[in-house]
């Protein structure tokens, strides 16, 4: 393949948290484009429970120091970065002791504090944009992994769809099983209002609970393309996205799938 850039906003990755199929695949699949020579940058949340001196994070200095306001309320946005070995490939990591540092448990803060999810989700979303633009690389593929990346698509092509960093990307979102019991903040579509997302792409979500299918339908109706990365989703998520007419990449078998992207991507660049 030429060498594309391909940006991974994931919920989780391998090691860092347990081998789920959700953290491998957010590994292997980055891990194998990057030896058919694709540039691979990824993205994931610094969850109070990973260990940052056994995993051998360090805070990237030139890009923290920016502040994310979320409802008035200013945050500050930490950087950090480790280094998947052998593969050599760099991760980073979202941080801000708001919404990700609750000590060393086992028990996500998605889990433990559901309550702030929807700003927890929209901090993650601008705080990868934002770094993504301050390392100046701009890619051509951006692949999403995990509800927290839902809003991704949205906010890129809404606030940021003339910012030369993701102008020319193609935004895939990728469908999991993974669905979330208790509605996030009704506040949610509110507090976006305030980041300057345009109401018309909200507004079926003003005043209410946001659902795990409201999030999806939200990233479809904005992503160029749709994966699905678990053997098996819920079905109404499936049909909307081939419903929505975008190019569907079915399930694909773990020892084929590097391959299946790499021609997935290509077809979205026109290659």
């Amino acid at each position: 393949m030429e060498a594309n850039k391909i940006l991974f906003i994931s919920q989780e990755i391998a090691p860092y948290l347990n081998d789920s199929p959700t953290s491998l695949k957010c590994r292997d699949l980055p891990q194998g484009l990057q030896e058919l020579g694709a540039e691979v940058r990824m993205f994931m949340p610094k969850y109070g429970y990973i260990n940052e001196r056994r995993n051998q994070l360090h805070e990237v200095i030139r890009l923290s120091g920016m502040n994310i306001i979320i409802d008035d309320t200013d945050h500050p946005l930490i950087i950090k970065v480790a280094t998947l070995q052998p593969s050599r490939m760099q991760v980073y990591f979202i941080y801000n002791d708001d919404y990700f540092a609750r000590g060393l448990t086992k028990e996500l803060e998605t889990a433990s504090n559901p309550e702030e999810n929807d700003e927890r989700a929209i901090f993650y979303v601008r705080g990868v944009i934002e770094s993504v633009r301050k390392l100046r690389w701009n890619p051509d593929i951006i692949q999403c992994n995990g509800w927290i990346s839902a809003l991704t698509p949205l906010y890129m092509r809404d606030i940021y769809a003339n910012d030369a960093s993701f102008r020319d990307a193609k935004i895939i979102y990728s469908l999991w099983n993974d669905d979330f019991q208790e509605p996030i903040n009704s506040r949610m579509a509110e507090k976006m209002l305030q980041d300057g997302i345009s109401k018309a792409n909200i507004e079926h979500l003003l005043d209410k609970p946001v659902t795990h299918f409201d999030l999806t339908r939200l990233a479809i109706e904005h992503a160029d393309a749709i994966a699905q990365c678990s053997p098996e989703i819920n079905p109404e998520i499936e049909a909307l996205a081939k419903e929505s007419g975008k190019p569907f990449l079915p399930y694909q078998d773990p020892a084929d799938d590097t391959k299946a992207f790499e021609q997935f991507y290509d077809m979205l660049m026109g290659k």
